[in-house]
């Protein structure tokens, strides 16, 4: 199958790309490397260097004519989406809407869209979070990845353009960015392995649902050729503390240091974790790499880099 990842030199999407290329699926990436890196490419996989928002994106459809887009390319930072909304609509909105676009001119049949499992859902009201949980962001960011999943329903009503959205819970694991804003994981253990003290946002016991990036990986796979038309929250049903995850960090990498605490960040939801039944029942997909574990495979990654 030929397979467009957007996004595919970033953290997450370079994993599905590798995950689709070992399936033997024919892959291409579009990528402005604004966050993603080169050296995450799998060289069997064709790349274009291209901003989503350009017209530039038309002559990719032209010559790959790719049968499913997976759409990670995203402004993923919730504080920059605060101070600067209009440019996290412009990446996440209408860089979404062109390649729908494309996708419909040029006879895509599907778009697996990657959308958020705790931005949307804003302060749950109950927990872990269903796919039935009222939509109430706190931040544009969140308001931007929901709007798309609304624009996938009408070309899907309208062009016969299938879809599948995977809201993925909090994402971590090797070659995620240890100096960028969004992955407190990469953050804590840049600054633990380097011997810099790393920072907690508000008390610390705020509580998120880490979910392995090869698990995230497997879920696209699947989403290939199952849920169609259906959103499936991607996480692991559990919640850990960011004092928890601290520790279990301190332990695995050896820091001896304290960690210090600051102002919370507005536009953070407090406390949150989904419910993956959906995912489980309809995907036929479950989380398979306990937090422990991963914690331990992306501090060896960060050991070797």
């Amino acid at each position: 199958m030929k397979i467009l990842v957007t996004g595919g030199a970033g953290f997450i999407g370079s994993h599905v790309v590798d995950s689709f290329i070992a399936a033997g699926h024919d892959v291409a990436v579009v990528d402005d490397l604004s966050t993603g890196r080169r050296a995450n490419l799998d060289p069997r996989a064709a790349f274009y260097e291209i901003d989503l928002r350009t017209p530039d994106l038309r002559r990719v459809f032209e010559r790959e004519r790719p049968e499913v887009v997976s759409h990670h390319a995203a402004q993923v930072d919730v504080r920059r989406s605060m101070a600067d909304p209009t440019f996290d609509a412009s990446v996440n909105v209408l860089g979404a809407l062109n390649l729908l676009e494309c996708a419909h001119q040029f006879g895509t049949r599907k778009m697996v869209y990657i959308s958020s499992g705790g931005a949307v859902y804003g302060e749950p009201e109950a927990l872990p979070c269903t796919e039935e949980h009222p939509i109430r962001p706190l931040s544009p960011y969140g308001a931007s990845k929901y709007i798309v999943e609304k624009y996938l329903s009408i070309y899907r009503e309208n062009y016969h353009l299938d879809y599948t959205i995977l809201r993925y819970a909090n994402v971590y694991g090797p070659r995620q960015d240890p100096h960028g804003e969004a992955g407190v994981v990469a953050l804590f253990v840049g600054a633990m392995l380097s011997g810099t003290q790393p920072v907690i946002f508000g008390d610390g016991e705020q509580t998120r649902d880490f979910v392995y990036v090869g698990d995230c990986a497997r879920a696209n796979l699947l989403a290939l050729g199952r849920g169609s038309g259906r959103a499936y929250n991607i996480g692991t049903g559990a919640e850990a503390s960011i004092n928890h995850l601290a520790a279990l960090l301190k332990e695995i990498t050896g820091y001896d240091g304290r960690v210090a605490y600051d102002l919370p960040k507005a536009g953070d939801v407090y406390r949150t974790y989904l419910d993956v039944n959906r995912a489980r029942e309809e995907l036929g997909w479950t989380p398979t790499v306990s937090l422990e574990d991963g914690l331990r495979r992306t501090v060896a990654h960060f050991r070797e880099t």
